[in-house]
């Protein structure tokens, strides 16, 4: 019970909800970049929470089945096709064994999850399934996906085949606003710096990744060139000395020496990731409390999504 990697595509990683507890041995989190999409993708398949997916960054995934089973696509718009047949997105497609399985390049937003039915069965690696390639742990031996690779998945053949109705899919821009919760060291940053910082667009660096999105814009300065190192919060903004930010992502450093203007919220980093480079961003500060209640109301509308099953 397993599918086959064809073609990878540029970049393909099992994911599962994240390696948590771990930094005290310098081991990151790990996890889907779009959370959202991710954990879409498992409730579409009925799948346990944080189940094993694959994350395809910019498309051209090409997967064959040796089972019959149930597979589902979310995040970004990426046209997918089974023994091309145009198929659709958000919902649950039986395929079975023979069948090809293939994700065009990416038209809007740039990182989408792939699932099957019951998760797909990878031995996990300090308590996570998820791939962190510059730590060379978790997925099937620490790296990417490459052709050739077998991913089991569970004897399931079927479940039901539901679908996020198409008005409720997400939409994609090349422009977002992030929120940001300011650190205890913005008052190291004199007001103009970050009166600049927070009414300023960047763009995405073609140098982002998974560790961190660079920003290109406006240098901002700092009053201290550098602290002791200290532990790094996912969404964490630092300032290296060009004075470009750095918005940390789920493979950032444990630690780290660059002082940080603040925090991103989480539910903007998934939108964040989903912009390619040259994507605009706005930074706006956002208070604590605001925060909390952003997050709630964030997973109020996440549970009273509308999944619906075919007939």
């Amino acid at each position: 019970m397993s599918l086959t990697v064809i073609q990878p595509g540029l970049l393909a990683l099992l994911q599962d909800a994240g390696r948590f507890g771990k930094h005290a041995i310098g081991l990151t989190s790990g996890g889907p970049l779009d959370p959202d999409a991710f954990n879409l993708c498992n409730r579409l398949l009925q799948n346990p929470v944080g189940a094993t997916v694959i994350e395809i960054s910019f498309g051209g995934l090409e997967l064959e089945a040796n089972c019959d089973t149930s597979i589902c696509i979310t995040g970004a718009v990426m046209p997918l096709t089974i023994n091309g047949e145009e198929r659709e997105r958000y919902r649950v497609e039986r395929v079975r064994a023979g069948d090809r399985i293939t994700l065009g390049f990416a038209e809007h937003g740039c990182r989408a999850y792939v699932g099957v039915a019951g998760g797909f069965r990878i031995p996990e690696s300090f308590g996570s399934t998820a791939t962190v390639v510059r730590e060379g742990i978790g997925g099937l031996s620490g790296s990417k996906l490459q052709a050739g690779d077998t991913l089991p998945c569970p004897a399931k053949a079927s479940c039901k085949p539901l679908y996020l109705p198409p008005e409720h899919h997400p939409h994609y821009h090349d422009t977002v606003t992030v929120r940001v919760i300011p650190g205890y060291q913005q008052a190291s940053f004199p007001r103009l710096e970050q009166r600049r910082f927070f009414s300023h667009a960047y763009q995405v660096s073609e140098r982002s990744d998974r560790m961190g999105y660079r920003m290109q814009g406006p240098g901002i300065r700092c009053d201290i060139e550098g602290i002791l190192s200290e532990g790094i919060c996912l969404g964490a903004i630092q300032v290296p000395a060009d004075g470009q930010p750095i918005v940390l992502m789920n493979d950032r450093q444990t630690i780290g020496g660059y002082p940080k203007i603040g925090a991103a919220l989480t539910l903007d980093l998934a939108r964040l990731s989903q912009l390619p480079p040259g994507g605009t961003v706005y930074f706006t500060p956002i208070t604590v409390h605001a925060a909390h209640n952003a997050l709630h109301l964030a997973a109020s509308f996440a549970a009273r999504q509308p999944l619906m099953e075919a007939s």
